[in-house]
């Protein structure tokens, strides 16, 4: 399970240094021998453990969606994704097309979100922030 936020800054070869944490949860005969970085469902990067996104890629075909939904989800969703394995000190390198496409540069913000983490700009994190406090009860 991934918990936690990091804040970790993209080096110039557009590689993320993947916290301790999540790096000492990683079990290759569970989670696979890389991140899968692709779209997620709230608009942010994510990254999933290969072998937990070929369960979730397996799954498409078989919900109550029509063939045609899921011809456009698979269209939309695996051109737009990348395996990105560990490197010996532990980094990813996201693509740039995906860091193009999702707005990130610099400091990136890591959730760890059960069971995938999410990549996010620092200012879309402080907004989030912001939101949720503004709704907290006074």
């Amino acid at each position: 399970m991934f918990l936690g936020e990091y804040e970790h800054s993209l080096d110039a070869k557009q590689r993320l240094a993947i916290p301790a944490e999540i790096r000492d949860s990683w079990k290759p005969e569970r989670h696979g021998d890389a991140f899968i970085a692709a779209p997620g469902q709230n608009g942010q990067l994510w990254l999933w453990p290969e072998r937990k996104f070929e369960e979730h890629a397996d799954r498409i075909e078989s919900g109550l969606v029509t063939q045609e939904d899921v011809v456009k989800f698979n269209r939309d969703l695996f051109p737009r994704s990348a395996r990105v394995p560990f490197d010996s000190a532990g980094r990813v390198r996201i693509p740039d097309r995906l860091l193009n496409d999702f707005g990130l540069s610099g400091t990136v913000v890591i959730l760890g979100v059960r069971d995938h983490l999410e990549l996010v700009t620092m200012e879309d994190r402080e907004r989030e922030r912001t939101n949720m406090r503004a709704k907290r009860p006074a």
